[in-house]
């Protein structure tokens, strides 16, 4: 009896019966209900996916040769290049592995945002979405203090030091992260440690926002922004040739950069070692962090500074109860979509500015570009949404009068 097959909605026919392993397979990779409309920009959070998956397992192998400690880090990843069979591979992954996780993490962030992902019933989706992107770039800058290059030493002690910029505890918070009072060996093995533990933590959370997506009758949107029960279709084999298109695609790109390339996303500071008595002339951190650092460096007060890079990473969690739109998809919602390619825009200029050296005029565009991103967060969403519905009952009652009175005239 525990063999005879079951009735299967979806299929609108009896499958066989599967063990608990197979069904969460068949019910997440194969039968998972896909937009029939859906387009290759729905194709990032897998790739995020595996993505991640590439950095746990080459961190795994690396921190098996890896020693943190201030006079041995920078040679022993120099060991793991040079001297560790296919060390030089596993370390190119790793890096820039890291710069394209952000460029599909980002790429997904602006995707819900340009389709709505953050509205209800998806709130929770999207807020746990934005705490694995705080938790991952945290990671991130943990992950790029260990080579303890130029670098690597002189960007941990700024950024850890932004913390002295709390009145009263400020000191001790930033002594207590260095273990010390400077940036050494005490740091190190912290960052080292939590560089190796915090993958994991969000891979649990991943899996979090997994079964929020794919539980409750919930999952992916579509690009009209409407409800698309009714016209699903399995995930393969009709949805997944776009989500292994874009896989190779992006593979493609991924490995030009490994072989041909490898240095190209990163800073050749980072190749010199850490010397605590020598200043590099301009700090910069590496690319995805340019335009948080930006903003940091747009406010002329420090700890002004500080709580205004803090609300721009939690800014994007507080969108769900920003919007006040009725219209999901931004292709219905002509001032939105404006706002929003502005807002891709000054983005981009902030991450320009990063990398630029602090004085005129890259420190008044930078401010700009700061008003406007937090315009966008804190203005443009919930005003527009409440513009565009005004303007759209308004549009609703004007048609309506004409049709009654062309009834009316008849």
């Amino acid at each position: 009896m525990s063999n005879s097959p079951i009735w299967s909605p979806r299929r609108q026919r009896f499958v066989p019966r599967r063990s608990f392993g197979l069904n969460i397979v068949n019910n997440h990779l194969i039968d998972y209900p896909s937009a029939v409309n859906g387009s290759y920009f729905y194709s990032f959070g897998s790739r995020a996916g595996r993505r991640l998956t590439v950095q746990l397992i080459t961190g795994i192998f690396l921190a098996r040769h890896y020693t943190p400690h201030v006079d041995l880090a920078f040679d022993s990843v120099e060991h793991i290049r040079r001297d560790v069979n296919y060390g030089w591979l596993r370390r190119y992954l790793h890096a820039n592995g890291a710069s394209f996780f952000f460029i599909v993490v980002y790429l997904h962030i602006f995707r819900g945002l340009y389709y709505g992902s953050y509205m209800r019933p998806r709130e929770h989706l999207w807020r746990s979405g934005v705490v694995i992107f705080i938790l991952r770039r945290g990671t991130g800058f943990i992950g790029y203090v260990l080579p303890y290059g130029q670098r690597s030493l002189w960007g941990a002690t700024v950024i850890t030091n932004l913390a002295s910029a709390i009145p009263y505890v400020g000191d001790p918070i930033v002594q207590w992260v260095w273990g010390g009072f400077s940036v050494g060996n005490a740091t190190l093995n912290r960052f080292f440690s939590l560089h190796y533990l915090l993958p994991f933590l969000i891979v649990g959370l991943v899996l979090a926002h997994l079964a929020l997506l794919h539980e409750g009758g919930i999952g992916s949107t579509n690009p009209l922004g409407t409800d698309s029960t009714p016209y699903r279709i399995p995930f393969y084999p009709y949805f997944y040739v776009k989500d292994l298109a874009a896989f190779v695609a992006l593979r493609t790109v991924f490995n030009l950069f490994v072989f041909f390339a490898p240095n190209a996303l990163g800073h050749p500071d980072n190749y010199i070692p850490a010397n605590p008595r020598v200043t590099p002339p301009h700090i910069v951190p590496e690319w995805y962090f340019l335009s948080f650092y930006a903003i940091l460096r747009s406010i002329p007060h420090k700890l002004l500074g500080v709580v205004a890079r803090g609300l721009a990473l939690v800014g994007p969690r507080l969108l769900p109860f920003l919007s006040t739109s009725e219209v999901r998809s931004t292709r219905f919602r002509p001032i939105y979509r404006a706002c929003y390619w502005i807002f891709i825009v000054d983005s981009l200029i902030l991450g320009w500015i990063g990398q630029k050296v602090v004085e005129y005029p890259y420190v008044e565009v930078g401010q700009v570009a700061t008003f406007i991103y937090f315009a966008f967060l804190f203005v443009a969403v919930p005003l527009s949404g409440r513009v565009e519905s005004y303007l759209l009952r308004v549009a609703t009652d004007n048609t309506t009068n004409v049709v009654n009175a062309a009834a009316a005239s008849k």
